[in-house]
């Protein structure tokens, strides 16, 4: 705390930096005074037709690629009802080993009651 007390008596607590007098109330017009004057363009061009119809052509292909990905996304991906489908005989079916099955089943991860409600909601549509 002494050394504090003796630079302060060394240096004192007054200010040194001072502004000059008028300094602020000046400062706008001097500012102003000193910008360059803002060039005025000659002449004011009219927008070309293409200029003018370039937003909404940009537009309009905007909203047409919407729709069509729109009608892609939700296209009907339901399966073919009993209906549509081939009906097979007998003798174009092939014959399959209840050993194969067993082993398919077993490998297919499925449990015994997906299994069963799988076949049952096949039996149904």
């Amino acid at each position: 705390m002494k050394e504090e007390d003796n630079i302060l008596k060394k240096i004192g607590k007054e200010n040194v930096f001072h502004v000059p007098e008028g300094y602020f109330e000046n400062l706008t017009s001097e500012v102003m005074s000193r910008l360059p004057e803002k060039e005025k363009p000659a002449f004011k061009r009219e927008p070309t037709k293409w200029e003018r119809i370039k937003p909404w052509l940009y537009m309009t292909a905007m909203f047409v690629g919407a729709a069509l990905i729109i009608r892609v996304a939700s296209t009907d991906r339901t399966p073919a009802t009993a209906t549509d489908q081939i009906v097979m005989d007998e003798s174009e079916t092939e014959v399959v080993s209840d050993e194969y099955i067993s082993t398919v089943l077993d490998n297919s991860m499925l449990a015994d009651y997906s299994l069963y409600v799988y076949l049952t909601d096949s039996d149904m549509e």
